[in-house]
């Protein structure tokens, strides 16, 4: 009775520890995760908007709306993360910038960044995060499959496997239709929620 007594009281003990410990490690490492994240995620920023001196949040865009706007628009597997005005170094705004994260990914979830031009043109994608199948999904993540997207002026895209012939049609992924679809309704969703917003970006 005693030993299970002693072992109990050890078991309690070591548990105890190591669950001090683990929180030690995340209170040390959460704020350079999250630091390097958001790096990440500007250095995003700049590279689907390059004209873009700076990414300012704007108090009328309202996140909160994206999912019925989304949900009624079709595309009920994808999220808004982020809206911010791209601005000038005057100040002026140029367009958006926003992050969109799709659950339609054969390995899970998908994070996107897109830039938007107050014309409606859609400046460039970059991916965040992605877990796709190496060799097949991941080609999503190059830049062949990327610039498919960049300097179209459409409302939404669609993708094909006979060759893409017209600006909104993308040419899908050799093998990975799964991930190709939920690229473009990542972008899609990201064209939709921008093109509700009324007015665009505030001047």
């Amino acid at each position: 009775m005693k030993e299970n007594i002693k072992s109990i009281i050890t078991l309690t003990l070591i548990t105890l520890i190591a669950g001090a410990l683990l929180g030690y490690v995340y209170e040390l490492t959460k704020e350079p995760i999250a630091a390097k994240t958001l790096e990440a995620k500007l250095d995003a920023y700049h590279k689907v908007f390059p004209e873009a001196a700076d990414f300012k949040e704007d108090p009328g865009i309202d996140i909160g709306a994206a999912k019925s706007v989304l949900s009624s628009a079709g595309y009920p597997d994808e999220t808004i993360d982020e809206c911010l005005v791209a601005v000038d170094p005057s100040g002026n705004a140029l367009g958006h910038v926003l992050s969109v994260t799709t659950a339609e990914g054969y390995g899970g979830d998908i994070g996107v960044s897109m830039g938007i031009g107050k014309d409606g043109m859609l400046k460039g994608i970059e991916i965040l995060s992605i877990s796709e199948t190496a060799g097949l999904g991941m080609k999503a993540d190059t830049s062949e499959f990327k610039g498919q997207f960049a300097g179209k002026n459409v409302s939404k895209f669609s993708y094909t496997k006979s060759g893409a012939a017209a600006d909104y049609e993308i040419d899908a992924l050799s093998g990975a239709t799964i991930t190709t679809n939920a690229m473009v309704n990542a972008v899609n969703a990201g064209l939709e929620y921008v093109g509700s917003l009324a007015g665009g970006a505030d001047e």
